[in-house]
């Protein structure tokens, strides 16, 4: 794993005052400008900022009926969550049930994490919204139940998850994920802590930018001032 300069939970704070199209460019200016995934992955509640260190999950839609078993295998994995984690899932393709919820996130949340990320479905969001510093973002919501249905199989190991300047994104364990209510993007952790200076860098220059157009500078002396609009 990465050793950051800083301790993760200021990195956290730090992330959380950026916005995505900050860590977008500051990405793409490095050489990763596919980091972004589906955009039919939205927050819950578009005031939701999220920021947190990777904990990778991918199920299967080839669910296990035996519960013994499927406790066996699920309740371990779960076990293993984190402080200032992002919990992150790869469901495969499902598009029917809620893969994640409100117990689960309440118990995520009590161990430490931060937010989930989901390519497929959350259930429970009204009791979601009710929970303090947790973040969700999924590609839909539903009512119905996943057991049965689907089920967790593996943890903390590289996933793939729903591009959209490329169709997959690979989300390793200990990636950085920031989301905002534009996007979610994966910060490969070997440059999390560099993107985040780069982007807090960005932001003061377009607070400049953004004080002199207020004051009716032309766009050409803006431009030519700091080069970005």
């Amino acid at each position: 794993m990465v050793v950051y300069n800083m301790p993760i939970p200021k990195m956290i704070q730090r992330y959380k005052m950026l916005y995505s199209a900050l860590v977008y460019d500051v990405l793409e200016e490095m050489g990763y400008p596919d980091q972004t995934l589906s955009l039919s992955i939205r927050p819950l509640d578009r005031n939701m900022v999220l920021a947190g260190t990777a904990f990778t999950m991918v199920g299967t839609r080839e669910a296990k009926k035996d519960n013994d078993e499927v406790r066996g295998i699920v309740f371990p994995m779960l076990e293993r969550i984190y402080e200032n984690s992002v919990i992150v899932i790869n469901a495969e393709g499902n598009t029917i049930t809620g893969n994640w919820g409100e117990l689960l996130s309440t118990a995520a949340r009590a161990k430490g994490a931060v937010g989930a990320v989901i390519d497929g479905g959350t259930r429970d969001s009204r009791i979601i919204l009710t929970l303090s510093d947790w973040a969700i973002f999924s590609r839909f919501t539903s009512p119905i139940e996943s057991d049965g249905r689907w089920q967790l199989k593996e943890c903390e190991i590289p996933i793939i998850m729903s591009g959209t300047t490329k169709s997959m994104v690979t989300v390793r364990p200990g990636d950085w994920i920031f989301g905002d209510m534009d996007a979610v993007i994966v910060v490969p952790m070997e440059v999390a802590e560099q993107v985040m200076i780069r982007a807090e860098e960005m932001r003061k220059t377009e607070d400049a930018v953004r004080e002199e157009l207020k004051s009716g500078a032309s766009f050409k002396d803006v431009w030519d001032k700091y080069e970005r609009l």
